[in-house]
């Protein structure tokens, strides 16, 4: 069976797989299920699936898999700074980590910001914990100039946020945009003017699930 995997998984991948056969080869044969059984868990976190990416004009949808623990009005103070629509999304370690474009958008500033490693599902996580932040310009006829941002944060065991695009990158909806390693959350921000579809309690899907409209 083929599994699509992230990149970034290769070197935890390869190193589970190459600790295993030499539990296995040192005559350890009981104790090597127990290392084949995490170095299946490593590949199953590191899966990226293939994603239908809803074609229906303005619609938003969501960066990460997970379920979503705050709607709420907030004002971004890094990079929009002005009122937003802030959707978080918790990311537990069975979910697809791989983080996806919102939307067609130009990548106008990435922002990274060292910090705490709470646990990602608690409020003071979005302000206090190790974070990247990129800010986004909607790209499209009516919906084009609008500013959304979408905030990658470390969580309790997560200690790497990985991002793919740099300023001046064009991304289509869908675009795979980084990931966050074990566990985390995604804090996304988008213009008050936003139809939101979704509510707290929600189970979403990287690029295929709609958040909302503009």
């Amino acid at each position: 069976m083929r599994i699509p995997l992230a990149r970034e998984g290769a070197p935890f991948i390869v190193l589970s797989a190459a600790v295993t056969a030499l539990v296995f080869f040192s005559g350890l044969r009981k104790t090597s299920v127990v290392f084949l059984a995490l170095s299946w868990f490593v590949v199953w976190f590191f899966r990226d699936p293939r994603r239908e990416i809803p074609g229906e004009p303005g619609s938003i949808v969501s960066p990460a898999d997970g379920r979503v623990i705050k709607v709420e009005k907030a004002r971004e103070e890094r990079l929009l700074m002005d009122e937003a629509l802030k959707i978080s999304i918790f990311m537990n370690v069975f979910n697809v980590h791989v983080n996806r474009a919102p939307y067609d958008a130009g990548v106008l500033k990435v922002l990274y910001n060292p910090g705490r490693f709470l646990s990602a599902d608690l409020d003071k996580a979005s302000e206090e914990n190790e974070r990247n932040s990129i800010l986004m310009e909607a790209r499209g006829k009516a919906e084009g100039g609008r500013r959304f941002v979408v905030c990658q944060i470390a969580g309790l065991i997560a200690r790497r946020i990985v991002c793919r695009v740099s300023e001046g990158s064009a991304v289509k909806k869908g675009d795979r945009i980084g990931m966050i390693r074990f566990g985390s959350r995604l804090d996304v921000y988008l213009p008050p003017s936003v139809r939101i579809k979704v509510k707290v309690g929600d189970k979403v899907k990287a690029g295929s699930s709609i958040l909302g409209w503009w």
